[in-house]
Formats: C-alpha cells, structure tokens, sequence
C-alpha cells in the first residue's frame, strides 16, 4: 500500500513538473477599439456610397432624354454613339485604343480630351481607373460611352493628388478607337521599327552625276 500511494504521488508530481514545462501561448487582450473603428468605418462608406448615388441618379433624372444603363459593378452608362453590328468586346490579351475626357457630376472638365489622348491600354494587365477597367470590356469598336462613377470606381479616398478630388463622382466620355490582341499589335510595331533599306540598283541604271565645286572662279 505503501509502495502504491508513494507511486500516485510520484505521478501527480511528475504531471504537474511536465505541465509547466510546456510553452503556453500569450493571450491577447481582445480589441473593442479595432472592432468599433471598421464598425464606424463601415458605416460611413454606406452612407457615402448612399449620398454619391443620390447625385448621380439626381444627374440622371435631370437628363430624361438620355436612357442610362446600371451595371452590375455599381455605375451607369449610356451610349452617345453605339455599334449594333460588331459584337466582340475587349478581353484580357487585347490592347485598347481609346480617348476619352474626365468631368465632375456639374460637367465642368477635369481632364480634358486632348490632355488624355492618346491611351494605349493592355486589357487587365494595367492599372488604371476601376470604372475604366470595367467598363472598356463592355464597348465595341468605335462606340462613345458616357460613365457616372461613384468614387470608389474612380480614385476614391485619396484622389489623384492633382486635379481630382478626395471621393469624387466622375463623369468619363470614353470613345474606343480600335482593339487587337497582344500579339497582332507586337507584330505591328515590330515591323514599324524595322529599318528601309534603299533598293538595288540596276547594272544599266545610270548613277547620278555628281556636281563638284569649280577650283576657279571665273571673273
């Protein structure tokens, strides 16, 4: 019996040793200040997104001749020139052609055309405008497009550091020139920047006279 209590207690002992060893993970204090700021933070983009769209559909309805469209990424658009015959859009492999001109929701010229122009654009490959990247996938070849981007489709919180303003609806009248894919356009270049080289001349063809300067003048 002796034996027997003597090898309980070496046990228990040797358990609690052993359980102390082991590392044990810090807790971290749970933040309520992180969890009320995205709370506080998502509420103010709702009522922002909420405010830009009362604009935009303000814009839209002072306008009852144009028919605008709603995308499903959460801007609108509508055609002033559109091609019902071609059906091919752009898609990531292409390169787009395209000018196009940038005003605030009182159609006062932010950008205009002729500072924009020309864009090259390497479909989904390249960063630019959200709104932008959406929305050249959606033209055909020689269409214009007018679009009202929120700002959170255009350059959101921060701006552009230049002319556009912190979370500023845009509106963009886009024209898409052409479209072709990546390796047709390389294709193109390449032979652009490839030097002319004069052609032979034949054996009979006479050479050109040369004039050269008289050694004396005559008086």
């Amino acid at each position: 019996m002796k034996n027997t209590k003597l090898l309980t207690i070496l046990f228990l002992i040797f358990i609690v040793v052993s359980s102390c060893k082991q590392p044990q993970d810090a807790r971290r204090p749970i933040s309520q200040t992180s969890g009320s700021f995205m709370k506080k933070s998502i509420i103010r983009n709702k009522k922002l997104v909420a405010t830009e769209e009362s604009l935009i559909k303000d814009l839209m309805k002072s306008n009852p001749a144009v028919k605008y469209i709603a995308s499903t990424k959460g801007y609108w658009y509508s055609y002033t020139v559109q091609n019902k015959v071609d059906t091919l859009t752009p898609k990531k492999g292409d390169v787009a052609f395209f000018d196009y001109e940038i005003k605030d929701l009182q159609g006062n010229i932010i950008y205009s055309q002729l500072e924009l122009r020309p864009q090259i654009y390497y479909v989904d490959k390249q960063n630019i405008m959200m709104g932008l990247r959406d929305g050249i996938k959606l033209m055909h070849k020689n269409e214009e497009v007018n679009f009202l981007f929120p700002s959170n489709m255009a350059y959101g919180y921060h701006g552009d550091n230049k002319k556009i303003g912190v979370n500023e609806p845009l509106i963009c009248r886009v024209t898409l020139r052409d479209f072709k894919s990546e390796a047709i356009y390389k294709k193109e270049m390449q032979v652009k920047l490839k030097p002319v080289t004069s052609a032979p001349m034949y054996e009979n063809e006479e050479k050109p006279i040369e004039k050269k300067p008289n050694d004396t003048i005559k008086y």
